[in-house]
């Protein structure tokens, strides 16, 4: 489709949940919503972006008691944070609103009675997990117990994360709360559900449309080979959330109003503008394009039950729904432990948010691929393409063009390499169209580099020191700005506000696509201000060491200690311990007995199971100054090597190495309790390895 043909199109991007900060994981999606939708605006299309908070569910309301506060103050205050973070990221939503609304109740309650008059929701009698404590039905999240397949222990009531398997709760091997420590026992509910089996032919159809990715795709195929299950929709009290219709006491699974929330934001906009039409974009007639950019956990909600939802409920479907993969940092999960789990606001206090935003779009294609941070790349290639090569271009020329009066010249001295770069531009922008705006940025610098080149050959600033050749140096100055402005007007959509300062230099309103099929000829500029600085390395450093050390990350680690959401048994565990060992302490010892102990900080590095032992782990540690340490646990039936994984410890430093038949073990993990309730001591995260402890 070409810029001649405008489209109205709605975009949103999944809605961050309304239970904590955002962080850089969340702004891979944001800034691939944002760079696609600044590009459909540049080609002259309508392009509305709207977004808000997933405010509903159980861990909202446990996390608004612990604090002391009403979910509705909690929500408020998360939104204003997101709000702010995604603004200082440069990203255009025209509108950032909130599921806990009145436009999202209203489209809520529509959709589940029209799916319910069409005969698609069902009610029968379920059993489920109930904390007598609590008083409350648990979801599976927050039942853990012994896996009932590999004996792994701490395991969640819906699947093992160390063998895999999926199972109930009622399964579980020894299950508590999560919330209060204690037996859940079995009760009865009734629960709503959604026909989804009986839309398995529209759903084959629709997911085979190319609203999806072809590996997503055939990914749903198998779901929807092996039998649709229904779905459940519905919620006990206490629940923040919508209760559902003509049903006291029962509330819409956070789930199903979670996508609703697009309408509602889109339903708020459009009651503020007077220039949009709600119907024009969501009846099954529209006309208008509708995508979703969402993450690949979240799939099966938006290309299963939401297009089903919908289309029982006499609404239009998506017109393409694109999962990205996640964000891994330096090749590794993102670490609190090694301050690479990045806040937004953290990033911010540290680094320019185009830094980010250029080199996630240096790394995206349109597959569910994972994509990596390499924070040595993200320097080198930041400072490489953006100040090495565009910048450049305009920082070497702007200066001469100021001296010869401030206009460019009347006409270019090399129109056919304009008219090459011209060539390219509908290549770049069906790469961007495609969200492939890894190859895009590859066809941008390799022009760039193709400009400098240009500059370099014709040295205008040897010309200037030749009299006589002023019009040549202005010619070429005017050939190499016009060829800057090509490459802003493509990297507008990646980096908007250096676009902003470029086109105040050039003197030009903004950069649309279409206006540079005419070089800017006998144009004024302006005087050439810095448009971007280079990363230094220790920004980035101070950046991680800031991670550690935040005071979000302090906060987290005091509210885990009285997290409902943690195992809470194991409190009372330690209570109970420490009063059976009260009387059993040992005898008292010098200054000097304890001043021959070398405790210091390691860190878990890996962490494996030993072939042939039943009682230990092998622990490879990392103690500071390069140096590494292996140390045989006994601690194998109380962890399995994934909870000790990047976690500190505490290693008796100068214990004489000992010999074990499984190799040699070169000093003690440090440990509280004996038996059944035993714990590896956890010095703070933010504690560097090798720290002598005193």
């Amino acid at each position: 489709m070409t810029a001649s043909e405008p489209r109205k199109i709605l975009v949103t991007s999944a809605l961050p949940y309304a239970n904590g900060p955002i962080h850089l994981g969340h702004m891979l999606e944001h800034i691939q919503t944002d760079v696609w939708v600044r590009f459909q605006r540049a080609r002259g299309h309508q392009c509305i972006a709207v977004c808000a908070d997933d405010t509903h569910g159980t861990p909202v309301m446990l996390r608004a008691e612990r604090e002391g506060i009403t979910p509705e103050a909690l929500i408020d205050r998360m939104r204003a944070e997101h709000w702010e973070d995604f603004q200082d990221f440069l990203i255009s939503y025209d509108n950032y609103y909130t599921t806990h609304s009145e436009e999202n109740r209203y489209f809520s309650e529509l959709i589940y009675t029209r799916c319910r008059d069409n005969g698609h929701i069902a009610t029968r009698t379920i059993r489920q997990m109930f904390d007598p404590e609590k008083e409350m039905f648990l979801a599976d999240r927050f039942i853990k117990g012994t896996c009932p397949k590999c004996g792994a222990e701490e395991q969640f009531g819906d699947n093992c994360e160390v063998c895999g398997a999926t199972y109930t709760p009622n399964e579980l091997i020894n299950p508590v709360s999560a919330l209060s420590g204690v037996t859940p026992v079995e009760r009865e509910s009734e629960h709503y559900f959604f026909r989804l089996p009986e839309f398995t032919d529209l759903l084959q159809e629709w997911t085979r449309s190319g609203a999806l990715q072809p590996s997503v795709a055939n990914k749903l195929a198998e779901w929807l080979d092996s039998g649709l299950q229904e779905w459940d929709i519905s919620r006990d009290a206490p629940y923040f959330g919508f209760e559902i219709p003509d049903a006291p006491g029962k509330y819409f699974y956070v789930w199903l109003d979670a996508p609703i929330g697009y309408m509602a934001s889109f339903r708020n906009l459009c009651d503020r503008r007077d220039d949009l039409d709600f119907d024009a974009f969501w009846t099954k007639d529209s006309k208008a394009e509708l995508y979703h950019f969402i993450g690949k956990d979240i799939i099966n909600f938006h290309a299963l039950f939401w297009p089903a939802m919908l289309h029982s409920a006499g609404f239009r479907k998506p017109s393409g729904v694109y999962a990205h993969g996640y964000v891994t940092v330096n090749g590794e999960k993102m670490s609190k432990s090694r301050g690479t789990f990045v806040m937004a606001r953290t990033y911010l206090e540290h680094l320019a948010p185009e830094y980010l935003r250029y080199y996630y779009a240096a790394k995206l294609g349109s597959t569910v691929e994972d994509i990596d941070l390499n924070l040595d790349d993200f320097v080198q290639r930041v400072n490489s393409d953006l100040v090495g090569k565009v910048v450049n271009i305009a920082s070497r020329s702007a200066g001469f063009v100021k001296k010869l009066g401030g206009s460019l010249a009347d006409e270019l001295p090399h129109p056919e390499l304009y008219d090459e770069f011209l060539q390219t531009s509908e290549t770049i922008a069906e790469l961007y169209e495609a969200r492939e705006y890894s190859k895009a940025i590859r066809h941008i610098m390799n022009l760039a580099d193709r400009a400098n080149e240009y500059i370099q050959e014709h040295a205008p600033w040897v010309m200037a020191k030749e009299e006589g050749r002023d019009a040549e140096v202005l010619a070429v100055c005017t050939q190499s700005l016009n060829l800057f402005r090509v490459l802003m007007t493509w990297l507008q959509p990646v980096l908007p506000d250096m676009a902003h300062k470029a086109a105040a230099f050039l003197n030009v309103d903004d950069f649309a696509w279409a206006a540079i099929e005419q070089p800017l000829l006998g144009h004024p500029i302006n005087k050439f201000k810095p448009l971007l600085t280079r990363i230094e390395r220790d920004q980035v450093d101070a950046m991680i060491e800031a991670s550690k050390v935040t005071d979000e990350a302090k906060a987290a680690a005091k509210a885990k200690a009285n997290d409902p959401t943690q195992p809470a048994n194991q409190q009372k565990k330690r209570d109970a311990a420490a009063a059976s060992k009260k009387d059993d302490a040992p005898g008292i010892i010098q200054f000097d007995d304890f001043a021959k102990l070398d405790l210091r900080v390691a860190q878990v590095i890996e962490a494996n199971h030993v072939e042939g032992a039943d009682k230990l782990l092998q622990l490879k540690l990392d103690v500071g100054n390069g140096e590494t340490r292996q140390v045989f646990s006994g601690i194998k039936s109380h962890y399995q090597p994934s909870d000790l994984q990047g976690k500190n410890v505490v290693l008796v430093y100068n214990l004489a190495p000992r010999k074990m038949r499984f190799g040699m073990s070169e000093g003690m993990v440090l440990a509280a309790g004996e038996g059944q309730d035993l714990w590896v001591l956890e010095p703070d995260s933010a504690i560097p390895p090798g720290t002598r402890i005193s």
